[in-house]
């Protein structure tokens, strides 16, 4: 049976809010609509702790809601891939306790081997594929975005997602430790 508690409820409105405000207001622009931020190490944070369902909505709602006040309207293609992104993101430590304080070496290479094929699928074959076929976007412009989006993106989420794991791990109580 599928559940969504309260916390992860919560979680995704929270991960969801700072997607938008780091995609919104600290962007660094790279290429043709093309910017990089911190946002996929957020959500490859939030979902890899909360899940794919909370991954998949901060990534929709986030990516939308960012691309509403740019005023271009909402490119769907990368909103898609956001999501995907996210969703995927939430089965990276699936049989990790991290909530139980583990995470450990292969947890971490789990988590960044994990990201870096996310992100090559949904940056160099997801988004640009559907600009193409959404958007009749030229197919360089289009994967050479993707390209430069996934490496970046990946990077950020390897570099300070994890960062952001092993903190989270650190605060969490050791499985068979007393209080």
């Amino acid at each position: 049976m599928f559940r969504f508690s309260i916390k992860q409820l919560v979680a995704t409105a929270i991960s969801a809010a700072l997607f938008f405000l780091l995609a919104r207001f600290l962007s660094i622009p790279v290429f043709a609509n093309t910017s990089l931020t911190l946002q996929y190490a957020v959500l490859g944070f939030f979902a890899a702790v909360f899940g794919p369902i909370t991954g998949l909505l901060a990534g929709l709602i986030g990516h939308a809601l960012t691309d509403l006040t740019f005023g271009y309207g909402i490119w769907w293609s990368w909103v898609i891939a956001s999501a995907l992104v996210g969703f995927a993101s939430g089965f990276l430590l699936f049989k990790v306790k991290i909530e139980e304080g583990e995470l450990g070496k292969r947890g971490i290479l789990q988590f960044i081997i994990g990201s870096l094929i996310i992100h090559l699928v949904a940056w160099g074959v997801v988004a640009p594929l559907l600009d193409i076929l959404i958007y009749a976007e030229p197919a360089d412009k289009v994967f050479v975005q993707g390209l430069i989006a996934g490496v970046g993106d990946f990077a950020f989420t390897a570099i300070v997602g994890t960062l952001l794991l092993v903190g989270y791990a650190k605060t969490r109580v050791k499985s068979g430790s007393l209080e």
